[in-house]
């Protein structure tokens, strides 16, 4: 097992670094400060993202969040999930938020890519897609979703409220999850894509939030607002039989981009405490932890979790480059970054003391923006129920 970067995607990694450092950095506590203002200095390197993922559907430049893996065949594959992972790794190294507020690499460009079908693939490509799962009595169970979708010829009118949408004010359209039929459960819900400006579609509010406060974060009210049935994602058919699985591909794709972000935020407070306090290190390692300071042996502790996120989050997308099911993978990998994301964060401002906490330093603002990393797209405890489930064999009405 070959543990190394695939050396294909190596200007990829240098390139997204480079912007981590140089683009992002230098205006990261600029926007954390004046919450809900677009950093339009992200308009230019979302044009050359645009240049990069013009090409193949494999290239190694693309950082298009949830494209479809690679052709199913028996060779091994570093498709566009790797590529994405990576290039996540690094410009979360920068600044989490911006990569959020991305025009065009959004996470309902991941539930588009995931289970659009060839023509909507077409219709929808260069849109900036956001997505809205979450209502005010439906946080972490998707399959208790109250929006309607009721079909009117050939249209489907939707009526509900969805509540933090990522980048939902700003974005070209939100994909939207609904239900067919209340009565029957999760089969009965499908995705479907709203133009912003639709009339019947309105915004209700942009979020005051803890972290990643360069990207909007909206509430959306749908009233009466008529969508066209070809917008609906993937099969309109319900199929009881395969239920919620259909809907439920979008997070086998995103899940491990989200953990993706948080190893990246995670090291680049590894890598700040590390340069604060070199001189109660080793630099060669050759201290044994037991006999190392608590300073030396937390960090080492920290370094050795991080490792652990990286490489199932690494795993996880290789799955679904070669097409083989990370449904299970994609949680472990989630579960894993978020909550130790956050664990790292936090304890390198610990371990700054009066240096971390200060505004002198992005190590608060790295500390407050990983935690969302660790709820959105399914919190910490719903990942464990999803791998239990997974390990188990058991349904989700047997184990809940």
């Amino acid at each position: 097992m070959n543990l190394e970067n695939p050396k294909k995607f190596s200007m990829l990694v240098n390139q997204a670094h480079e912007v981590a450092l140089n683009f992002f950095r230098p205006i990261s506590r600029k926007y954390d400060k004046a919450e809900h203002a677009y950093p339009k200095e992200l308009d230019m390197l979302a044009s050359l993202l645009d240049g990069f993922n013009d090409g193949a559907a494999d290239a190694p430049n693309s950082t298009s969040l949830g494209k479809r893996g690679a052709s199913n065949d028996d060779s091994n594959k570093n498709g566009t999930n790797m590529s994405a992972a990576l290039g996540v790794f690094e410009l979360c190294y920068g600044d989490t938020g911006f990569l959020l507020a991305m025009p065009r690499q959004g996470l309902g460009n991941s539930a588009i890519g995931a289970v659009a079908n060839d023509e909507q693939l077409a219709r929808f490509k260069g849109k900036w897609a956001a997505m809205a799962i979450t209502e005010p009595g439906c946080g972490s169970d998707s399959a208790a979703i109250r929006t309607t979708a009721i079909k009117d010829g050939d249209d489907y009118i939707l009526n509900g409220e969805k509540i933090f949408v990522t980048c939902g004010e700003r974005a070209d359209c939100v994909v939207v999850w609904a239900t067919l039929d209340k009565h029957l459960g999760r089969a009965a819900i499908k995705s479907f894509v709203v133009e912003q400006g639709t009339p019947g579609m309105t915004i209700a509010r942009l979020e005051h939030k803890l972290g990643i406060k360069s990207s909007d974060t909206a509430a959306i009210n749908f009233t009466d607002c008529r969508v066209p049935a070809a917008n609906l994602l993937g099969n309109p058919e319900i199929d009881v039989q395969k239920g919620f699985a259909g809907v439920m591909e979008t997070f086998d794709n995103t899940r491990p981009l989200v953990a993706a972000m948080a190893v990246g935020c995670a090291r680049a407070s590894l890598e700040r405490i590390k340069e604060l306090l070199k001189e109660h290190l080793d630099p060669d390692y050759a201290t044994p932890p037991l006999n190392a300071s608590h300073i030396a042996a937390s960090i080492y502790r920290m370094e050795a979790e991080w490792e652990a996120a990286r490489l199932l989050t690494l795993k996880a997308c290789w799955m679904a480059d070669n097409k083989k099911p990370n449904s299970k993978e994609a949680s472990i990998a989630k579960a894993k970054a978020g909550r130790i994301g956050s664990e790292i964060t936090l304890k390198c401002v610990e371990l700054a003391a009066s240096v971390g906490y200060g505004e002198d330093e992005l190590l608060e603002k790295w500390a407050r923006d990983s935690k969302i990393l660790d709820i959105f797209e399914g919190t910490q405890q719903i990942q464990q129920l999803i791998i239990a489930r997974r390990i188990l064999g058991k349904s989700s009405s047997e184990l809940k």
